[in-house]
């Protein structure tokens, strides 16, 4: 049985350490101290928990200083992943009107699925995903959620440091004008990706607090508007179909006639857009789109390191981060579709080789992407390092050396798996497929059914009906990615893709 809205409190320190107990208005040896604790104490604002005469809300034992700003940044780095590469082929494959449909359906889930947990979170007072699963459930609640999180995030880390491993030497030897391949050390992925993990995803993941990441997310977000940029100016500068090959046809005017001709009919079909399309890839399409605004676990230590937070105002943060997300998602899949129509690969950038390979746009294009893929990983980092302390020191004060060291064991961990595990990415497509639907669809609803206290919205009430469609659509996407993955296996196609 829940206690009464009145007589819960949390307090919520740095390390993800969570206290609960009452407040009482004074002790006799309080006195100064918790006036100027009171002084320091990020007070949470009006509709966050109601407040009672007798006692003041005290959540935190730092002041939020992250700015409005700064958290759009983070939130929407957070959200952005690799997956905005592989969204054009998604386009070819369920046509524009299609597509649009489908992303404008999950990023209003998305932001249906946040503010289930803002809801849950501001009844409770705990802006920790894990501890509202132990509101919700006790221990099993609470190891679920830190197990989900952790497997997805490691997945989505991995995921960025295999794009590091395979493009980064491709970049290296095309600045380097090397037309053959050479096994010097800085063409050797292995060796990049641990020289990028060690000076600079390791030092912007010692950061204490999220929030100091905000520059570099502001900087990560700029290089995919670069891209975005690019992928549209090149729309009217690569021409389509490409240039075709003719030469077996020069020695008889008729025949290059003819086959000029037959050009120009496929060209003419085509090059032309399709708006709705249904096919054998379609279906795989789906679930990565479902999971293209994945940032709940971000969301709450977004929200805790907010200066002057209130509910209203992270909802704000979290509509205008998918927002932005979703118009760039929008216009890198419709422009990079409308350059190679059926003719685009299931990574963007590789399509572009097929124009020119020393091509210098694409080139810089290809370090921006770079560059934003490298700045997401430690932001991606911080609730798995969260939800490791939750589950290990919850009841330990911070500490800079265990920070550090979970820090670094788990890039070494990623960074093994990514050098020595060439299936990774097939591996964590099933993680994804799990962890990503309980992330986004199914912990949100069910916790916010058992958080919410009856009294104040019943069982049959409609937000908890639909708080558990919710969910049910949560495990029917879950059982749709598993099985498209799974016949992907067993039929060797290989078209499946991570989630983010």
């Amino acid at each position: 049985m829940e206690a009464p809205v009145q007589m819960e409190m949390v307090e919520l320190v740095p390390n993800g350490k969570h206290s609960e107990g009452l407040l009482p208005v004074a002790t006799p040896t309080a006195g100064n101290q918790r006036v100027e604790s009171h002084r320091r104490s990020c007070v949470e604002g009006e509709g966050f928990l109601q407040k009672s005469p007798s006692k003041e809300p005290h959540f935190t034992d730092f002041e939020g200083k992250t700015s409005f700003g700064m958290s759009v940044f983070n939130l929407s780095n957070a959200i952005m992943g690799s997956g905005i590469l592989g969204l054009a082929y998604a386009m070819a494959n369920t046509g524009i009107i299609l597509f649009l449909f489908l992303l404008t359906a999950v990023a209003l889930l998305s932001s249906y699925s946040i503010h289930l947990l803002l809801k849950s979170s501001g009844i409770v007072g705990i802006r920790a995903y894990e501890q509202l699963g132990y509101r919700a459930f006790g221990t099993p609640g609470k190891l679920a959620a830190a197990l989900a999180i952790t497997l997805q995030n490691i997945g989505a880390m991995s995921s960025y440091l295999y794009i590091i491993k395979s493009e980064l030497p491709l970049v290296i030897q095309t600045f380097l004008n090397l037309k053959d391949h050479i096994s010097d050390w800085y063409l050797n992925g292995n060796y990049l990706v641990i020289l990028v993990s060690v000076t600079v995803i390791l030092p912007l993941a010692l950061m204490r607090q999220l929030g100091y990441l905000g520059y570099s997310s502001g900087f990560s977000l700029s290089c995919m508007v670069f891209f975005l940029i690019a992928v549209i100016y090149k729309k009217f500068h690569v021409p389509c179909p490409l240039p075709p090959n003719i030469t077996n046809a020069t020695g008889n005017i008729s025949l290059v006639d003819e086959a000029l001709l037959q050009v120009e009919t496929e060209a003419a079909a085509f090059c032309t857009p399709s708006y709705f399309t249904l096919n054998t890839q379609t279906a795989y399409t789906i679930p990565i789109m479902a999971f293209a605004f994945v940032c709940h676990p971000e969301v709450l230590p977004i929200y805790t390191e907010l200066k002057d937070p209130s509910k209203r105002k992270m909802q704000h943060i979290s509509n205008l981060s998918i927002a932005v997300m979703y118009v760039m998602y929008f216009l890198a899949a419709l422009f990079g579709y409308l350059t190679f129509y059926d003719g685009v690969e299931s990574e963007l950038l590789h399509t572009y080789n097929e124009v020119d390979p020393f091509d210098v746009l694409i080139l810089c294009v290809r370090v921006a992407v770079l560059t934003a893929v490298t700045l997401t990983v430690p932001i991606v980092l911080f609730p798995v390092r969260r939800a490791i302390q939750q589950i290990l020191f919850q009841n330990q004060e911070f500490s800079w050396l265990r920070h550090a060291l979970i820090a670094t064991a788990l890039l070494t961990c990623i960074n093994l798996l990514v050098i020595f595990a060439p299936n990774i990415l097939g591996i964590f497509g099933v993680i994804g497929a799990t962890s990503a639907p309980c992330l986004i669809f199914i912990f949100p609803a069910i916790f916010y059914f058992r958080i919410i206290p009856t009294e104040k919205e019943p069982a049959k009430s409609t937000p908890k009906i639909l708080a558990l469609c919710f969910a049910v659509l949560g495990l029917l996407l879950m059982t749709m990615s598993l099985s498209f993955i799974i016949i992907d296996w067993v039929s060797g196609t290989g078209q499946h893709g991570g989630s983010h």
